[in-house]
């Protein structure tokens, strides 16, 4: 997850943003969506309750080594009377309490960690909450795919170093220009591109006017997994002195038996991805 991000909860934006690691839901805008002119006293409100005061010690002595025991057990004993109060800050301050955050100013406000916000948003209003969840559990799953996606790239990244790295040494003269061993670039990543997508980069192109980017950035995730494969063995190829023409007829025969087996005995078919 990005560090800051929102979330659409029926008409309520709310943010959450990533504290040691952890997801932290804003209970300030939770709160506006019951009490949009004064969301502090609806948190304050929430936190003279007993109940809270469980949930937050208890939360804390699962999480937080440091938290006072002492000093929760004070504030405990004065729950309930008329004359309590308790604010996030004085929480924090006098328990050593992690599970909540709290600053002033335009872009503050009162985050809690996922488990105490969703307690908080319960309280608040139970639609509320299950809207919460939804769409919290919606974001998770974008990153997730986008997580994946991103971790199949850098693969192909970091190989396609390997590749070009051989391809400067041992197929560029030193005495070419930026401009040529260009193009010498593009060509060997097109000896791939013929031997997995069976076209070049640039009839690719010809064909999808509209589309942006590569095909690369289309490819399923077997044509993913079969492309850091080729891209490692030609540079073996490369540094065999073997001829352009023989190593796309290799390469596309290792492509043909590659995306067989992915496609027939993993499943990896059904994954998405784009078009072949």
């Amino acid at each position: 997850m990005a560090k800051n991000t929102h979330l659409k909860v029926l008409s309520t934006t709310v943010k959450v943003k990533i504290i040691d690691q952890h997801d932290f839901i804003c209970l300030t805008d939770i709160a506006k969506s019951k009490n949009p002119d004064h969301p502090d006293d609806l948190i304050r409100n929430w936190l003279r309750n007993r109940n809270t005061l469980e949930l937050l010690g208890i939360w804390e002595q699962l999480h937080n080594p440091d938290f006072n025991p002492v000093e929760f057990d004070g504030i405990r004993r004065q729950a309930g009377l008329n004359s309590f109060t308790l604010t996030p800050k004085q929480w924090i301050s006098t328990t050593s309490a992690i599970g909540l955050q709290s600053k002033a100013g335009r872009y503050g406000g009162t985050y809690a960690h996922k488990d105490i916000a969703f307690e908080f948003a319960s309280w608040v209003s139970v639609e509320f909450k299950l809207y919460l969840i939804k769409e919290f559990q919606r974001l998770k799953n974008d990153e997730l795919r986008q997580l994946g996606w991103d971790v199949r790239r850098q693969l192909t990244k970091i190989n396609y170093r390997i590749h070009t790295d051989a391809v400067k040494a041992n197929l560029i003269p030193s005495k070419l220009s930026p401009q040529q061993i260009s193009m010498v670039y593009a060509s060997e990543a097109d000896v791939l591109n013929v031997a997995l997508f069976g076209q070049t980069a640039a009839e690719w192109r010809a064909k999808h006017p509209d589309e942006s980017g590569n095909m690369r950035d289309y490819a399923n995730v077997a044509q993913l997994v079969c492309l850091a494969n080729l891209e490692t063995l030609n540079a073996h190829f490369v540094k065999k002195e073997l001829p352009q023409a023989e190593r796309v007829v290799l390469l596309n025969a290792t492509a043909i038996e590659q995306m067989r087996l992915l496609t027939e005995d993993t499943g990896i078919r059904n994954l998405e991805g784009g078009e072949a």
